[in-house]
């Protein structure tokens, strides 16, 4: 189009020549000379356009499949798309995964000199603590893509015990990212989807210290060596069912060998969204653990038979702004019961193992309040419930004395960013008859580099 207006504008000219200036030949023949010199270089200019328009398209295609084909590691931002001329190189980070580090100090201060939860056996990750000035446990994280079908992420913790340093392998595992129909697949060592807490990291409560139903039930957290399967179903609300099957090597199962399935899960979840400002999520799970041979309150304690854990959680998320990163209330719970059938043994009495079939159960509930961008406050309460103590167990660790333990916990944290936070609680618990327990903690949370989002 613009060609032809040239050539129409020239022809015109001429035209509208008068006769009295007409040109001479030699005139009119540089003028037409002219023409076809500017019709060259306009041409050539619009050839040159037209290809580094190709080259550019060619260019951001070639970004957007990369982009789209490598999925990033936790904390690792995107390059958005840019123009060419503003395009940074994009390099492959399959041998740069995020790396992140989570310092966890704390300060306890205890009002009783013993711990122990009357009627339960508790295991070493369920104890209340140190006392005094302790850096608690270190978290090193390491995850990335593998390639477009898998990831890995690796947590590994220090921590001291007994006035030991010790390395923990929390979890390991690699995890599909692309099979069909919402699946995921998940293998390795892992914190399993029980409840509502345990697939989470402590440092990611809103406590300082966990409940006392996951202390004595699930020694904090059940981390074993197995192999889950999920997935996300295709129905109106958010709807999650899995299982996994374990080696069964950590509390409350125990005592694996040879390659036996020593334990194994089944869950299943549901949530959606109220209006604009809440949302929530309930669910059922389960753990079966069998031939369990597991010792508890430091190898006082061992148990020998089948072990069966049921828990049903609950949690809402209530913004009365719309918008959580100004206001958010927090509520949450889980109900615990447990069915063990085998024996129990007291190794410092002489009554020996002592047949035991009964239940015991628990709970807990808690809300937290952030009233402002950095500032929350919460409350907590949990109670025990053990079984009938046999015969023979009567005076041990087993014995609750006719006294349901139970913890009413409040505190407060400033959180001056994502990766920081500071923390105080206070806690009572009277875990036993006559013991009550009065405990003061401050806590920092801080996070070195890769930082992953935290789940609902």
């Amino acid at each position: 189009m613009s060609k032809k207006l040239l050539l129409a504008a020239s022809a015109a000219v001429l035209l509208n020549t008068s006769p009295a200036l007409a040109a001479s030949d030699a005139d009119l023949a540089a003028i037409k000379a002219d023409i076809q010199a500017m019709r060259a270089a306009y041409e050539s200019k619009i050839e040159q356009l037209e290809q580094k328009v190709e080259t550019l398209s060619a260019q951001q295609d070639q970004t957007a499949a990369k982009i789209a084909t490598v999925e990033p590691a936790a904390g690792e931002q995107v390059a958005t798309q840019r123009p060419a001329t503003m395009q940074r190189n994009i390099k492959d980070s399959s041998f740069n995964p995020a790396i992140g580090v989570i310092l966890n100090g704390k300060y306890n201060s205890f009002s009783e000199n013993e711990g122990d939860v009357a009627g339960f056996a508790i295991g070493e990750e369920g104890e209340r603590g140190t006392e005094g000035l302790s850096i608690d446990e270190t978290e090193l994280n390491f995850s990335a893509s593998v390639d477009d079908k898998f990831r890995g992420s690796a947590t590994i913790a220090l921590a001291e015990h007994g006035g030991e340093t010790e390395v923990e392998i929390e979890e390991v595992f690699i995890a599909t990212t692309a099979l069909p129909a919402g699946i995921e697949v998940k293998a390795g060592r892992f914190f399993s989807e029980l409840g509502y807490l345990n697939s989470h990291h402590t440092h990611t409560d809103d406590f300082a210290d966990r409940p006392l139903t996951n202390r004595a039930f699930l020694d904090g957290n059940y981390g074993d060596d197995g192999i889950q399967v999920s997935a996300v179903l295709p129905t109106p609300i958010y709807t999650e069912i899995g299982g996994g099957i374990f080696r069964g090597d950590d509390n409350p199962a125990g005592g694996a060998e040879g390659s036996d399935i020593g334990a194994w899960t089944a869950y299943g979840r549901v949530g959606g969204d109220i209006g604009d400002k809440t949302s929530w999520r309930v669910g059922l799970s389960t753990l079966q653990a069998d031939d369990v041979s597991r010792d508890a309150n430091e190898d006082e304690v061992n148990f020998s038979g089948d072990s069966d854990l049921y828990i049903a959680d609950a949690r809402a998320v209530y913004a009365p702004t719309g918008n959580n990163a100004e206001q958010e209330i927090i509520f949450q719970g889980e109900y615990f019961y447990r069915d063990e059938d085998g024996t129990y043994e007291d190794t410092g009495a002489a009554t020996g193992a002592v047949d035991y079939d009964d239940g015991q159960s628990g709970w807990y509930a808690q809300s937290v309040y952030k009233f402002a961008p950095q500032w929350r406050a919460g409350a907590r309460f949990s109670q025990l419930y053990a079984g009938d103590v046999p015969t023979g167990l009567v005076g041990s660790a087993l014995d609750d004395e006719g006294h349901d333990p139970w913890a009413a916990t409040a505190m407060v944290d400033w959180t001056n960013s994502e990766f920081s936070r500071l923390r105080a609680q206070y806690s009572r618990e009277e875990v036993a008859d006559g013991q009550e327990d009065n405990q003061f903690t401050l806590q920092y949370i801080m996070s070195l580099g890769a930082h992953g989002a935290h789940n609902y």
